[in-house]
């Protein structure tokens, strides 16, 4: 480990979930890619890992029910769904990290009180919101080469285990951190009519794509997640691919990656 002492690098946190969680080959790719990127940026990586959570659920023949589209989690559930994002996703990304010749650390939302965790709904049992909590831990781990590895399990003020939809802990981290977002899916970012890729985006432009159904299904979902991550920190957040990470070192040189979604104006 390399402690430095001043660094004007910039901070990016990485969001991946989904099908990237069952593909070592794409997440060692990505992980060099990280490799690389370490030379200008600080790098935070943040996961979900939904699929491997059902699959569990299923193998283990626990069901449960959706209210308007959230899963909903009863505290029995938990210590599976912790086992499997905390414990052996957040591993295997850890011990992918260190093949591809990093220094990871696997966290947790609620390690260092780094965010601050609540019940989302009670009827949705342990489905819980996060907002920014103390950055201490992090800020101390920029000083070094240590390569932060944080699955979306939180924890209440009375300690209840909570799971966080990734995207919103990414965003959160986020926050705390003054750092720019990139969320990564399996597609380079948002397509046009024509299938070619849309590089910029403003919630105006989104609005009319969703209207003439171009943007639409599971897309709708990424594309508001990242509307949402851009108003709350007031800056642009990107939609890019974890399937070509090797694009993503064109943020070395200031190129464009993916679809660039832009914060609202307020009026």
């Amino acid at each position: 480990m390399t402690i430095k002492q001043t660094s004007t690098k910039s901070t990016l946190v990485i969001k991946v979930g989904g099908a990237f969680m069952q593909s070592d080959a794409h997440a060692l790719a990505l992980l060099n890619t990280i490799q690389q990127l370490q030379q200008d940026y600080h790098l935070v990586l943040v996961h979900g890992g939904g699929a491997m959570v059902e699959e569990l659920m299923q193998a283990l023949q626990l069901k449960s029910e959706k209210i308007d589209g959230l899963r909903v989690t009863p505290n029995e559930h938990m210590p599976y769904i912790t086992g499997a994002l905390a414990g052996t996703a957040n591993k295997q990304l850890s011990s992918l990290a260190i093949q591809a010749g990093l220094t990871p650390v696997g966290l947790s939302l609620a390690d260092g009180k780094m965010c601050l965790a609540k019940v989302m709904r009670e009827e949705l049992g342990a489905v819980g919101t996060v907002e920014a909590g103390d950055p201490s831990l992090l800020k101390l781990l920029a000083q070094t080469d240590i390569l932060p590895i944080i699955s979306s399990i939180g924890a209440s003020e009375s300690g209840q285990l909570l799971n966080v939809n990734a995207d919103q802990a990414a965003t959160v981290i986020a926050q705390l951190l003054d750092a720019e977002l990139l969320l990564l899916s399996d597609v380079p970012g948002v397509l046009d009519g024509n299938k070619s890729l849309i590089n910029e985006l403003t919630s105006e432009q989104i609005s009319t794509l969703v209207e003439d159904n171009v943007i639409r299904d599971g897309m709708i979902v990424k594309v508001e997640a990242a509307l949402t991550a851009a108003n709350s920190l007031g800056r642009n957040v990107t939609i890019a691919s974890w399937k070509d990470s090797e694009k993503l070192l064109g943020l070395l040189q200031q190129q464009a990656v993916g679809t660039k979604i832009f914060p609202a104006v307020n009026s």
